[in-house]
């Protein structure tokens, strides 16, 4: 079921939240929805999950508008909030008893539901304790089951591995890419490396507007603007005329000496130019050995930190 947000925005007082967005999520993909604090997500998300109406605009769930048709996309949407609000005093089974009841779950299929619910997300080793009586792990495990316990057609999910240690984030990535496969999910999180292998396409959020959107291969390539080669140059009877050869090559802009690493170099290529050939055909020409030549790709945290910066 696709997602489709059209001018949207959200204005408290004279201060805009989000600001004219538009952008759509298709059944089968994972969306990375980044942004720092205060950038608009869990504004955007608590108005596609129809809990705040926004001042302009709409989203499209499937057929469904939410100016029109809110309970039927509360139906179709399981929502884990920021905030992962849980009855604490509850038992880990009545409570996900309790959530299947409140989202319509037919009687006869509440049972089957809970205990795929416990497998999947981990919960058997604490399914009779009370909620309170779980680590924050745990209780981020109980708020994903309640979001999956009625078989959602849509996942938001706001920081869904915040608590967890380092083993629990790799088994909620797997389910989440597993679920991905037929569902649409919208993923928040501030930790850029658990997007890259979760989500098939990143959206990046800023002062209310988007600023990015594209996997994360192309955000990069589109950040880093220019090629840089890390390159190692051997048997050359002089370094400077290393740096002087490559200074000449009509793809080069600007060649930087690496420090403390003997004959090896940082190069820029001109706009829009490779080195690679130009310098690989140097070497041969000079009888020089060229002992290493790769491609500097820009990481994600660099490409976050440029876009959300003022």
């Amino acid at each position: 079921m696709n997602i489709v947000v059209e001018n949207l925005t959200k204005k408290y007082y004279s201060q805009k939240a989000i600001d004219n967005i538009s952008f759509e999520v298709k059944t089968g993909e994972i969306l990375g929805f980044l942004g720092p604090n205060g950038a608009g997500k869990t504004t955007t998300m608590k108005i596609i999950t129809c809990f705040m109406a926004p001042s302009d605009g709409t989203v499209r769930i499937g057929n469904y508008d939410i100016h029109e048709n809110q309970d039927e996309i509360k139906k179709k949407i399981g929502y884990l909030p920021e905030s992962n609000p849980l009855y604490q005093d509850m038992p880990v089974l009545e409570y996900l008893k309790f959530a299947a009841e409140l989202q319509g779950v037919e009687k006869h299929k509440i049972h089957s539901r809970i205990v795929e619910m416990v497998q999947v997300c981990g919960l058997d080793v604490e399914k009779h304790k009370k909620i309170n009586e779980l680590s924050k792990g745990y209780r981020q495990r109980v708020g994903l089951a309640q979001a999956m316990i009625h078989d959602p057609e849509i996942l938001i999910l706001d920081e869904p591995t915040a608590g967890l240690d380092p083993n629990q984030i790799v088994e909620i990535r797997k389910l989440i890419k597993e679920l991905g496969r037929e569902k649409t999910v919208i993923l928040s999180t501030h930790i850029l490396p658990e997007v890259e292998a979760t989500c098939d396409r990143i959206l990046i959020i800023n002062n209310g507007k988007i600023v990015a959107d594209g996997t994360a291969d192309i955000l990069r390539k589109q950040s880093q603007g220019q090629e840089i080669l890390k390159i190692e140059i051997n048997d050359a009877p002089d370094k400077n005329e290393i740096i002087s050869s490559l200074q000449n090559l009509e793809s080069v802009a600007l060649v930087d000496i690496i420090p403390d690493s003997g004959n090896m170099f940082l190069i820029n290529s001109k706009e829009g130019l490779s080195s690679k050939r130009n310098i690989f055909n140097l070497c041969v020409s000079k009888g020089w050995v060229l002992g290493e030549l790769t491609p500097i790709e820009t990481k994600l945290e660099d490409v976050f930190r440029q876009l959300t910066t003022n």
